[in-house]
Parts: structure tokens; sequence; C-alpha cells
């Protein structure tokens, strides 16, 4: 699918003028003046598409700085850094970015120079606030980023100069409140929501900023404002704005041909393009990065995800984004009952993926699954050692360490010439989260009746997900939950169906979990072994696909033994400072006027 940003080689960014020829029928925009670009809505138009191409995430979320590698910062996936080993510094997060040529401030720069040469223009009014109102969108985007990992920041709305001592001096800026960083994103959201079309005309504009979009942004933006990490006081106000705020974003949603996708499956991501105008065939896309599979393309915007993911021994770079056997273990029973609770359907190690949440055959890959893959409906994943000479040895010529593989949303189609080239887009807001944003709120303002959001909303995504309704259709939910029941419980849900979107750290952070969900424990892993037969060899290799086809089950009994193994080799240790970053040096050097957030040593208050 073609990306709708134009990819732009360079850009210059005192005029945000492009230097690329391959734009206007060759014509070389670098030689134009800002008169020139911002009097004229197609060479606005490549301005606002270049900065939807330095804001948009990429898969996992990922927007640069902290938010590339989450995934190993929770139970997710293993990974070996200082903010699980409790050795994080002010040094650690660097996402303020002044030093740093692509960092949150250059791109606030160039959105804010947008805006200032947009409103200077002789544009029709209604042509410039839905180019402005794109802006806001992406400068909130921006502050967001910002304010979550550190509390309040300087606030800069306009461009500042950039030559002459006095210029420099007036670019010394203290930090906003944090009170008063979320409100400026707020107001830019509500500015965005004034003035963006709840659909856009053209089916080229799929995957721009919408109304129902920027609500569902607002949403998830004041959820965080909400939460115990920037409301320890448990302001209900705060909740119940945010409630307001995701509710007006599923009204607008549901009026304009989004909804839940009709079931969780690989489709629900592979799914792609325009149903009419801006209304996507995929209900599910509520904010969405387009990709495209084309080599020759002038992007060439590819996603790295399957090639970095699938097993490296197909002939991929893979063997990345391993799950870990916490979070295949976090995954419920198909009745919806968790491992050890369910009745109906009991667990036993031995045959762990057995009678689980559909879920789990969706997201995690594990030895003999049948797993459609590099164009072979048949394909199945073997992950199993092997007893050679009293030494075990993996199957695979690459091993996964772990035992488990990611399969969420990976193209079956796709082949060893294709995975380099995906074109499978990234879905930064689904329609699932709105309604767990919508759920959490209502949990915390006491809508916690069945008939209301925090339980009709989780039941909604569970039978989707194809969890068994049970006779009393709450499909595995216990009838009678407090609020603050409740809320685990949509914690939970987030878990599950939002697993390796680039939400479980942020959320566990927001939530003030790390400390209590994670330290004191070890990340851990699993190992399939092939029972000892004495042959020496891997006898099952010639037989295994047929007797998994015929009975899984049978074949894990017969020929195999399920362990478990520690993946860390020490036990995580967050910080309580990681819930506000500190400042790093270089920044307090180049602005004498950031102070130091008091979870670090200095007079900065990010809660206030």
């Amino acid at each position: 699918m073609k990306k709708i940003s134009i990819l732009i080689a360079s850009a210059c960014l005192a005029t945000l003028t492009f230097s690329c020829k391959k734009v206007l029928e060759k014509q070389d925009l670098g030689s134009f003046t800002a008169d020139q670009v911002y009097n004229d809505s197609t060479t606005t138009k490549l301005s606002i598409d270049y900065i939807y191409s330095q804001n948009q995430p990429a898969w996992f979320g990922n927007v640069g700085g902290l938010s590339a590698s989450v995934n190993s910062l929770s139970e997710e996936q293993y990974g070996d850094n200082v903010f699980v080993k409790g050795t994080a510094t002010i040094e650690s997060v660097t996402d303020l970015g002044n030093t740093n040529t692509a960092g949150n401030y250059v791109k606030i720069r160039t959105i804010n120079m947008f805006i200032r040469d947009v409103n200077a223009g002789t544009l029709d009014p209604a042509v410039k606030n839905r180019f402005i109102a794109q802006a806001y969108f992406w400068r909130a985007f921006r502050y967001f980023e910002l304010v979550k990992l550190y509390g309040g920041v300087p606030i800069v709305l306009v461009p500042l100069d950039a030559v002459g001592e006095d210029a420099k001096k007036a670019a010394l800026l203290p930090r906003n409140t944090t009170t008063e960083t979320f409100a400026q994103i707020a107001k830019d959201l509500d500015s965005c929501i004034k003035y963006i079309p709840a659909r856009w005309p053209k089916n080229d504009d799929y995957g721009r900023i919408t109304k129902g979009a920027a609500q569902a942004f607002k949403g998830r933006v004041l959820l965080t404002f909400a939460s115990p990490e920037f409301n320890p006081g448990n302001l209900i106000s705060r909740w119940q704005d945010a409630y307001t705020a995701n509710t007006q974003a599923i009204t607008t949603l549901s009026a304009n041909g989004f909804g839940l996708y009709p079931k969780f499956d690989v489709t629900m991501w592979t799914t792609e393009g325009s149903n009419g105008g801006s209304t996507p065939r995929n209900p599910e896309a509520v904010l969405a990065t387009l990709y495209n599979a084309a080599t020759t393309d002038i992007g060439q915007n590819n996603n790295t995800y399957p090639n970095a993911t699938v097993p490296k021994y197909i002939g991929t770079t893979g063997g990345s984004n391993l799950p870990t056997w916490d979070m295949a273990q976090a995954f419920p029973m198909k009745d919806g009952k968790d491992i050890g609770v369910s009745t109906k359907y009991p667990y036993n190690l031995g045959t762990f993926y057995k009678d689980r949440d559909p879920r789990f055959e969706q997201t995690i890959a594990y030895n003999g699954c049948n797993w459609p893959l590099s164009a072979n409906p048949n394909y199945r994943l073997w992950t199993y050692y092997y007893s050679k000479n009293n030494v075990l040895t993996s199957t695979e010529s690459s091993v996964s360490s772990s035992g488990l593989y990611l399969r969420k949303a990976i193209d079956p189609a796709l082949t060893l010439a294709t995975f380099l080239n995906a074109g499978t887009d990234w879905l930064e807001i689904r329609y699932a989260e709105v309604l767990l944003n919508q759920a959490e709120c209502a949990a915390e303002i006491g809508n916690i009746g069945q008939g209301q959001e925090a339980y009709a909303n989780i039941t909604a995504i569970r039978k989707r997900a194809g969890i068994e309704a049970g006779t009393d259709g709450l499909y595995g939910l216990t009838a009678g939950l407090s609020g603050p029941q409740l809320v685990t419980a949509v914690i939970k849900e987030r878990q599950i169906e939002l697993a390796f979107e680039g939400k479980r750290f942020w959320d566990l952070r927001r939530r003030k979990l790390l400390e209590t969900v994670l330290n004191g424990k070890r990340r851990m892993g699993v190992t399939i072994v092939l029972k000892n037969t004495g042959t020496n060899t891997d006898y099952l290799l010639g037989s295994r696909d047929a007797a998994a086809s015929t009975n899984l089950d049978a074949l894990y009994t017969s020929s195999f033994t399920v362990t478990t193994k520690q993946l860390d080799t020490y036990n995580i240790a967050y910080q309580p400072g990681v819930y506000f970053f500190g400042i790093p040096t270089v920044s307090l050097n180049n602005n004498i006027n950031l102070v130091q957030n008091n979870t670090w040593g200095g007079a900065f208050d990010p809660l206030k």
C-alpha cells in the first residue's frame, strides 16, 4: 500500500521547502519561496505530508528514542537494559533532544513553521484550517511523547529565531508545569477536532488524521493524565474528562464506519485501504501508518517487522521480538477464565497451548503449531531439542532463545523474496483500544453495572476474540466486580488484546505497577525436549508434520517434555524514579533554565 506521506530526501528546516525533484512534474521546490509554497494547496500538501512522514509511529508504536524498545521493558519480551536492572540514571532517556537533529523539538519547530507559514499564506480559510488542524495533531503527539516521559516541558508554539545572542537567550525557556503541558496538548487536539473532517473525500486520503482519530488520541492523553502516575490523589474530575473524550471518540468513529473488526486474526492487519473516501476497509484502523511493498517506490516505505520477527532459519534476519513464557501464560482459557481458575478447561503444562483464548494462537507461535508462513498454508513451526551424544541440540539451525515466536500480524502471503519489503500497515490506534480506554474510565467513575461500559466493552472484545459466552453471557468475567476489580480486568485485557503493540510498558507505568508486577521476578522461556530413545538423532524429523496434523496433543504426550527456564540472570528491579525520567546532563547544560525532576535530585515537581 502506498503511504500518504511523500518521503522527501532532504528538507530545509528554515523554510520547509524541498529539494527532491520528483514532485510537481519535476519542479524543484528547493527554488521556491515560502510564499510560493504556502499560497498553493498542492505544495502545502507536500509540506504537511513531510510532517506526517517525520512523526508517524512505526511498528510497536516506535517514534524514536525510548519508544523504540518498550517491548523489552515489560514481561512481553526479554531484554537486558538499565531499566529492568534498576541502574537507570539521568542519562538513560535522551528524548528531550536538545542536541539531536531529529529530536522532538526539531520536529516541533518544523510543525510550528508550517503553522506560521500557512497562516501567513493566501489559501482559502477553510483549506488553511484543514492543513493546520493536521499540524496541531502532530504537535500534540510530540508533546505527549515528552510529557509522559518527563512531566512538564518547555512549551514552544512559534518557531524561535536561531541566530544571534538575544535569540539564543530567548530560547532558554523554563519548563512549563505538567498540568500546563497536558492542557496545551488538549488545546491543540481540540483545535484539530474543530477543523478536521470526520471523513476525507478521496481514497488517497486514507491514513490522514480524522476527527475520530484526534478524539481517540485525546482520550488516550486524558486517560494518561488521569492515571495514578500523574494523578496520585485520584481526582475523579480527570477520569470524567477522559471518559467524556473517549465516549465522544466512539460516537464519532461509530458514525463514520469504524468499529471492531469482525474477527481477531491476521486479516485485521492485512485488510487495508479505503472503503470510500477515508473510511477504512478495516473498521478497526482508527490511526494507521501506511506502508507499501514496492521496491521501486521513491520512499521505499517498507516495514521491517516481518523480516525481523519470523524464524531466522527460513532465510530472513528474523528471530527477534520473541515472546516470553510469561506472556504466553497471560492468556486465559477458551472460557475466558485464567489458567488454574477455569474448571471447564483444566490447564496442563505438557499441552500448554490447548483450549486457550483464541488470541493465543494468533499471537504466539509454539512448537508444532500450524503457522501459515512463507506462502505455505500448511507450515508447522518446530522449536524442540533432541539429545545428541548427551548434549541437547536444537532442531532449529538458529535457536529461539525463549522457545516461542511472535506471529501477530505476520502476513501469510509473504515469501522469502518479499519479507524485506512488507507493506502491512501499522495500527497505532485500534478501535479496541478506544473501547478499553473508555472501559477503564467508566470503572474509575463508577459505571460498573453489567450493562455499562466497563463490562460491556470488555465482553464485546472477548466476544470478537472467540471466547465462549458462558451461561451468564460475561465471556469469563465475574459478575459484580467492584470498580478497582474492573480496572484490573481492563489492564489484563489490554495485556492480551494489545500484546506487542507497544502499550504494555506504558500501561504498567501510568498505573504505577512496574514495581508491583515486575520487581523481584525473572522473565521465563520454555524448553521442549524430544523424549530420549537412545537414538542420538532427531528421530521425529520425517514424521512430525503428519503426526501433528493427526493429533498434536497425542504427539506432545508421547514425544515431548515441556519445562520452563529463566531468561533473566537477575531479578527485575525497577527504580521509583522511572515514573518520571531524569533530564539528561546535556539538556541541562544547553539550557540553564531547565530544572531537574525532584525524583532525580532536582526541584521540579512533575506532579504539579
